[in-house]
């Protein structure tokens, strides 16, 4: 190809000295010199240009090589951070203890064994010298009675709010919604905001989700109606916030209810393909035990809502040997874990050394979120591992929004809306 490029600039030299010469009456000498000059020229400036792309090409394969050396150095930083974890386990300790504890288990065993022979040896030889009256007769042993067997049925407390006071209280328009900041260390600013379904009773008392939230099948359509009502309220809140000049982050309940309902899920799509603009600041408090159970056609839901902009939020996590890859891919912005547990526990929740699980998650674009913070310690602790996101009623107490932030009192919330406005 530069072959073919000379080719052309020398073809155009050539006709440019044969046009000066014959067109505008330049002598020979004077043509030539003129062929020769714009070749030469034409040769600068092409030399000049495959120079600034190959220039421009080597910095990009720096910069390629420079990332890929980086990411190797921290794999490497991690890699000889475990290594020395376990180095400073001491393995040998470890095990003569065991050893040693193993060996007066034995002990204590044989000893057991020893006395239960020596009692058996002499109910024996008392059995063997008293004669037993009934032995002219014919004893038919009854078989010995069967132990029940014992079931024990774990479930969840039922809440308080019975199902059909729930469903009066929602046609009567008395769920409300109230939101918790999820703050970022060290400064406490809220970096989103959770939205809290309550109700309000009759004696004017708030009743918080736990107490109201149905846990049986039957109460499956209650839950979609609030999933729903809390997804119109958040839409409302970002498009008045954003307007406003400042956009937040929402974080919205979700749970298989909605996923795997039809004409829910469909409903969910339609509100977020509508308000493409705040799709980005809305995220999906999906629990841990739901997510975990989706079934293929609730996955394609999932797939979906990622494609128009939204986000999930994993919560009630009680491991975090996932595959974090596969959760970014479906849209996973964070994974809340509990603060206490995850202080005082680490292990359960994780192969990796406490200060590090932050920074893996964040290659894959994934925040860790501690929740339930009680104490000035646990904060100080959390961020001295860089878990920068923490929520709890020690950073702030759920509150009521910004009245011109929600939804018109006039309009009824319990209606479904196939458009936020």
């Amino acid at each position: 190809m530069q072959a073919l490029v000379y080719s052309f600039i020398m073809l155009s030299a050539a006709s440019l000295g044969a046009l000066a010469y014959f067109g505008l009456t330049f002598t020979p000498a004077n043509a030539i010199l003129l062929a020769a000059v714009f070749g030469c020229v034409c040769i600068v400036f092409l030399e000049r240009s495959l120079r600034q792309r190959a220039e421009n090409r080597l910095e990009r394969a720096i910069e390629d090589l420079s990332r890929l050396l980086a990411t190797d150095a921290q794999a490497g930083a991690v890699l000889g951070q475990r290594i020395n974890a376990i180095a400073d386990t001491n393995p040998g300790q470890r095990l003569e203890t065991v050893e040693a504890d193993i060996s007066v288990l034995g002990t204590v065993i044989r000893q057991v064994a020893e006395a239960v022979a020596e009692m058996e040896d002499k109910v024996a030889k008392a059995d063997q010298g008293r004669p037993s009256p009934y032995a002219n007769e014919r004893i038919i042993a009854a078989p010995p009675p069967r132990a029940a067997t014992q079931i024990t049925v774990i479930s969840e407390p039922e809440p308080i709010i019975p199902l059909e006071m729930l469903r009066q209280a929602l046609l009567d328009n008395r769920l409300i919604h109230h939101i918790q900041p999820i703050a970022r260390l060290p400064q406490r600013r809220a970096a989103a905001y959770d939205m809290l379904p309550r109700l309000m009773l009759e004696d004017g008392e708030l009743a918080d989700a736990s107490d109201f939230m149905p846990r049986r099948r039957g109460g499956q359509d209650l839950i979609r109606q609030i999933e729903g009502v809390g997804l119109v309220e958040a839409v409302a809140i970002a498009r008045r916030s954003r307007t406003g000049g400042q956009p937040v982050v929402l974080h919205i309940p979700l749970t298989r209810a909605t996923l795997g309902d039809e004409f829910s899920a469909e409903q969910l799509l339609v509100t977020l393909d509508a308000n493409r603009a705040i799709a980005s600041g809305l995220t999906f408090l999906v629990p841990e035990s739901d997510w975990q159970s989706l079934n293929t056609r609730e996955r394609a839901v999932v797939e979906a809502v990622a494609r128009k902009g939204a986000g999930f939020s994993i919560s009630n996590l009680r491991s975090l040997r996932l595959d974090i890859a596969e959760l970014a891919a479906l849209g996973v912005r964070s994974l809340r874990v509990d603060a206490t547990r995850f202080l005082d526990t680490p292990e359960v929740f994780t192969d990796f050394h406490i200060s590090d699980i932050a920074n893996y998650l964040a290659r894959f674009e994934v925040s860790l979120l501690a929740t339930g913070v009680a104490t000035e310690r646990q904060i100080v602790e959390l961020l001295d591992n860089d878990i920068i996101l923490v929520q709890g009623d020690y950073i702030a107490a759920p509150g009521p929004v910004r009245q011109d932030l929600v939804l018109e009192s006039g309009r009824p919330v319990t209606q479904p809306l196939r458009r936020a406005e």
